[in-house]
This record gives structure tokens, C-alpha cells and sequence, in this order.
């Protein structure tokens, strides 16, 4: 036993000088989690296996998890810290009880820890997928983050409960991100707040509308980074920027006031299609080195308005942002310029979603006919798709775009099973996808209304719903909107409506009968309508099958001349899943050679040496 001792006294020693070794090891991505900076995250991953480092302001011990929905049932948890010099880590589930229990497959490695007088910091690796029914899957998809502290470490009963020292985050773990690649000297400009009074709520989006930097000749912006107030890091959650009506009066400059408000700017609503989106843990985009975002010339964007979205759970008082975005340009131009195409369900009162439902699919489709016509005369040889920003509001749960060539479907372009209304962002895609005339697109959203009393309409304020891609693609081409809506007629038959009153002069238009309907707008007529699940479902089947409005227009207030034909949404021959990875059982060896065996063997040492 003597002998053993002092192996563990040896082992430990040569532990400590690896682990030293490996925090050196870059980490690419990393956040602040609470509001008070004193939980920060940092990882890393590669094709199966994603790492983790903790640090926290703390003694005791420290929680992180994966949960299904951001609340503690369900979720994947692990909780370490160090004791006596020594640092323990374990894989804990909490159940639907939200009763935390120690998980009997221990999937999360150790790597390494440390502690001085003041914080805590861990570092422990997993699998992406592990076969374990208690740990939960991290995929492409959001991810919600959640994180707890505790003054004291794990005793022998088991964590103590952690009181307020917990919160939430949802993130993308899995983004590939892209390098910053700016050299030095390279020109910027700030789209920024000026002292915007945060206001003492949960929820708060800020916009301020911002003229383009004016430059004498084509400039290509190759960079966007996120410029967050010092010691606000936690309290701003997203930021988007909009492309805005190129003709606005320059008196609407600078005007700033809270999204979505009845008193909100009237140019505010011309602001439509989105130029850029960071979220919460994301570093910025940089464009691919063959392509830019262009300003400076007739068709590029003149006006912006800039979102900003607080989240201040703690409902901090007193709170001035200056927060914004850096966009760096420069007069060497790319090859290619970028351009933004909006895909989807047209934004309308036509797409409409009944109340109490559990899951509810709306599908908007970017036509074969819309992309022959537009695509066929302005780039034959098609455009290359390199980023995806998928857009719902509160009731989404799931977004996926799906891309069809002559009736097949190839993988999605974009998915995210786990989709966040507060967590928003274009997704660089692994590999470039090109998008030929003739193909089709179809971005499909799945929502819930439950515990909603009322129809759900398409609109745009948060409690409205819309179901969209933006995709980001070169080489640029007038081709602004395409996007579908499912006829009205259909949808009004549904619910009995027989005729509706002409001339139409209001809107929402007017019901003529039948008489329990008589003299109510559909909207009304909608809502009156006794809605139950089973005639949910069957309005959500019906829906999907109706001819579709086809929307498919330029710049500015041009269309395609296919734009308003009604045709029939496509034939789906077969359905293509994303591609799945496959997960690996713990009692299967993992690879790595000499650091992973001496990882597996630092676990049994330690259990071995605490038992001494």
C-alpha cells in the first residue's frame, strides 16, 4: 500500500505537468455564461469528440449541462471541482423530477484541473455522441447550455443545491466559425448605440436605424465582428442587421427606439431583409476570401437598422448600452460580391398556425419556376450558397431548408432540430452548395401554440410568427425574395366560410356568410372557429397540399413576371434525413493512442488513490 501511495504521489506529479502542457492548447470559441462574469466557458471539438474548460469564481464545486429545453429535468450534467489539491469530476442526469443522480456510465473525461484562492477552472472532453440514454446528443443544431456553483465541493450525501448561482444559454457548440484573416490597417466602421437606457425588463429589442459608410468607389466589407460594451458581454444576446428602403428621408437617421412598439418609426417596417446576424458566443463572420459584401455602388445597401436584443433575467436597473457592430472594408476587391436571397413563407396573415397545437409544419417554397426565371437569366451556371440564417419567432421549434434538384432531395442546406427564437445566426456551411436553375427549395418550420388561446398569424412582431432562410451566396444576382404562401380560399373553407364581401375595402377583409361568420374579418372568423387537435392536424394536412402564391421578386419594388401565379407546392418522392453521426459506446476503446490510455488510466488511479 506504501508502495502504491507513492506511485499516486508520482503518477499526480507527472499528471500535473501534462495537464499544464495542455491548457496551453488553444481553445477557439469561448463565452461568459452569467451576468456577472463569473462563469466562463471556452471549447473546443473535432469530428467526434468536443472539449470543454471551466472557469469560475468559485471554491466548490461547479455544474454544466445540456438541457432539452433550458430547465434542469431531463438534462445531461456534469459537476467537478477540486479537493485538497485534487481534482474530481463525475456524470451526473437530472429526471424528469429534476432530481440529480449520478450516471452510471461515465461518458465525460477528465483532463485536467486546478484551483487558487479565488476560482476553479476544469477541463474535461466527451464524445459528440455517446450511446447513452442520460447524456444528450451535441449536434449542429442549438444547444441550451446550462451552468451552476456552489461554494462547496461535492460532499459524500452529494451536490449541495446551488440556489441562484445557476442559469441558462443556448449556443451553437458545433459552429465551424470562421477566421478573422484581417491584416493590419485594414479600414472599419462602427454601427454602435450611443447610450441606450436598457430597460428594467427580462426581454428588451433595441433598434437605431445607421447610413452606410460613404466611400468614393466599390468597397467589399470582408468582416463582421460584434462590438459588445465592456461588462455587458452577458447582457447582449443578438444583434441583426437589416437592409432598409434605399429612399428613406435622412431625418430617420439615428432615430433609435425599442423593436416591434405600436410608436416605433413607420421606416422601421421597410427594413425587411436581414444583411448580418451574431449571437451570444459567436467571435463575428468573415467572409470567404473570394467574396465580399459590397458597398459603394447604386445597388448596394444605403440604410440599416441595427437589433439589439437585451436579455436581463436579472433585471439589472440603471443599465446604459453602447454596444454595435465593426465592419471591416477595403478597396481590394474580391472576385465575387455576396448577396442575400430571403427564402420562405412570404411574411402574411395568410400563413396563420390554430392555437393549442403540439407541433404544427408550415412550409414555404423558393420555386422551381422562381429560380428558372431568375436564375436562368442572370446566372445560368447557377450561385453558390456558403451561409444559412433560418428565422422563426416564439412558437418555433425546429427549422430546416431542404433542396430538391429535378424532384430528388439532396441533404439540407441548413437545420436546427432545437431552434431558439433568442439565439440567431448564419450558419457557415462546411462546404459551399450550389443552386442551379430549376432546382427548388423548401424551408420547412415546425411550431407549437400550446397554451395559446388564440390563431397565431404571420406578421412581424414576436408573438406574430414567420418561417424563413436567408442564405448568403455569390455571385450576386437580382433576385431579392423567393418565397411561397398557401392560397386563402382553401384555408377560409376549412372553417365554412361560403362567401366574403366585394368590393374588399378593409383589411382584414370582411366575411359575408355564413351568418354566424357575417360582417367578422377572417381574422375574427378564424379565431371564432372552435379549434380542437384533431381539426388542427387536419387544417395542418390540408395546408400543406393547397396551390401555393408564388413570390419572387428584385431589388427594391421590381418582380419576376412569375411572381403571384398560383402553382402546385412540389411532389416529394422521398424524404433525406440530415446526415446523423453514429455514436459510440464507452465500453468501445477511443482513439488516441498514449494521451487517451493515459487519460483512461489517470480515472482509475484517481478512484483507486481517493479510496486510500
Amino acid at each position: 500500500m506504501r508502495h502504491f501511495s507513492l506511485f499516486c504521489r508520482f503518477f499526480f506529479g507527472t499528471f500535473w505537468f501534462y495537464a499544464s502542457f495542455s491548457h496551453g492548447s488553444g481553445f477557439r470559441h469561448s463565452t461568459i455564461l452569467d451576468p456577472h462574469g463569473k462563469y466562463h466557458l471556452k471549447w473546443r471539438f473535432d469530428r467526434r469528440t468536443i472539449t470543454f474548460e471551466i472557469e469560475v469564481e468559485t471554491r466548490g464545486y461547479v455544474g454544466f449541462g445540456l438541457s432539452p429545453n433550458g430547465a434542469m429535468a431531463l438534462s445531461d450534467i456534469v459537476i467537478g471541482g477540486v479537493t485538497d489539491g485534487r481534482p474530481y469530476l463525475q456524470d451526473y442526469f437530472a429526471d424528469a423530477k429534476r432530481k440529480v443522480q449520478r450516471d452510471v456510465q461515465q461518458n465525460y473525461r477528465l483532463e485536467y484541473g486546478r484551483e487558487n484562492n479565488t476560482h476553479t477552472v476544469l477541463a474535461f472532453s466527451r464524445d459528440l455522441l455517446t450511446c447513452d440514454t442520460n447524456d444528450k446528443d451535441i449536434t449542429e443544431s442549438t444547444v441550451r447550455v446550462i451552468w451552476a456553483y456552489h461554494s462547496e465541493d461535492v460532499g459524500p450525501s452529494g451536490p449541495v443545491y446551488h440556489g441562484v448561482n445557476r442559469g441558462r444559454k443556448s449556443m451553437r457548440l458545433l459552429d465551424p466559425g470562421s477566421k478573422p484573416n484581417i491584416t493590419s490597417g485594414t479600414d472599419f466602421f462602427n454601427l454602435q448605440s450611443l447610450n441606450v437606457p436598457v430597460p428594467y425588463k427580462d426581454t428588451t429589442y433595441w433598434c437605431q436605424m445607421f447610413k452606410i459608410q460613404k466611400v468614393q468607389q466599390k468597397h467589399h466589407v470582408t468582416r463582421i465582428e460584434p462590438l459588445i460594451q465592456r461588462g455587458h458581454e452577458n447582457l447582449v444576446h443578438h444583434i441583426l442587421l437589416y437592409q432598409c428602403d434605399s429612399n428613406l428621408n435622412e431625418s430617420e437617421l439615428d432615430a433609435s427606439h425599442e423593436c416591434y412598439h405600436p410608436n416605433m418609426p413607420d421606416s422601421f417596417l421597410t427594413c425587411e431583409t436581414i444583411v448580418f446576424a451574431w449571437a451570444i458566443g459567436g467571435e463575428g463572420f468573415t467572409y470567404p476570401p473570394h467574396v465580399g459584401l459590397s458597398i459603394g455602388t447604386a445597388i448596394d445597401p444605403v440604410y440599416v437598422l441595427m437589433e439589439v436584443h437585451y436579455d436581463n433575467p436579472a433585471l439589472q436597473q440603471g443599465v446604459v448600452d453602447s454596444s454595435g457592430l465593426r465592419l471591416f472594408y477595403t478597396p481590394e476587391l474580391r472576385q465575387y460580391d455576396a448577396g442575400v436571397i430571403e427564402t420562405g413563407v412570404w411574411v402574411s396573415l395568410y400563413h396563420m398556425l390554430p392555437p393549442g397545437m403540439q407541433e404544427y409544419v408550415s412550409e414555404g417554397h423558393c420555386t422551381r419556376e422562381c429560380l428558372q426565371e431568375s436564375l436562368g437569366q442572370e446566372m445560368p451556371s447557377g450561385v453558390r450558397v456558403f451561409a444559412v440564417l433560418m428565422h422563426a419567432h416564439l412558437a418555433g421549434r425546429a427549422i430546416r431548408t431542404r433542396h430538391f434538384r429535378e424532384q430528388e432531395e439532396l441533404q439540407p442546406l441548413s437545420h436546427d432540430e432545437e431552434f431558439d427564437f433568442n439565439f440567431q445566426e448564419f450558419q457557415l456551411l462546411k462546404e459551399e452548395r450550389l443552386l442551379l436553375p430549376g432546382d427548388n427549395l423548401i424551408t420547412e418550420c415546425k411550431y407549437t401554440t400550446k397554451g395559446r388561446q388564440n390563431m397565431t398569424w404571420g406578421g412581424l412582431t414576436t408573438r406574430d410568427e414567420m418561417c424563413l432562410s436567408y442564405l448568403l451566396y455569390y455571385p450576386r444576382v437580382n433576385l431579392a425574395r423567393c418565397e411561397s404562401l398557401p392560397e386563402i380560399n382553401g384555408q377560409l373553407k376549412f372553417i365554412g366560410v361560403k362567401e366574403i364581401q366585394v368590393p374588399v375595402t378593409t383589411w382584414p377583409f370582411m366575411i359575408k356568410s355564413p351568418k354566424k361568420y357575417s360582417n367578422l374579418s377572417f381574422t375574427e372568423a378564424m379565431d371564432k372557429y372552435r379549434w380542437s387537435k384533431k381539426r388542427g392536424k387536419s387544417f395542418n394536412e390540408m395546408v400543406l397540399q393547397l396551390p401555393i402564391n408564388v413570390r419572387c421578386s428584385r431589388w427594391g419594388q421590381e418582380e419576376w413576371s412569375i411572381q403571384g401565379t398560383l402553382v402546385s407546392p412540389p411532389e416529394v418522392k422521398s424524404e433525406v434525413k440530415p446526415p446523423s453521426m453514429v455514436c459510440r459506446s464507452a465500453s468501445e476503446p477511443h482513439s488516441g493512442g498514449v494521451l487517451l490510455f493515459t487519460l483512461c488510466l489517470t480515472y482509475s488511479v484517481v478512484q483507486a488513490c481517493f479510496s486510500l
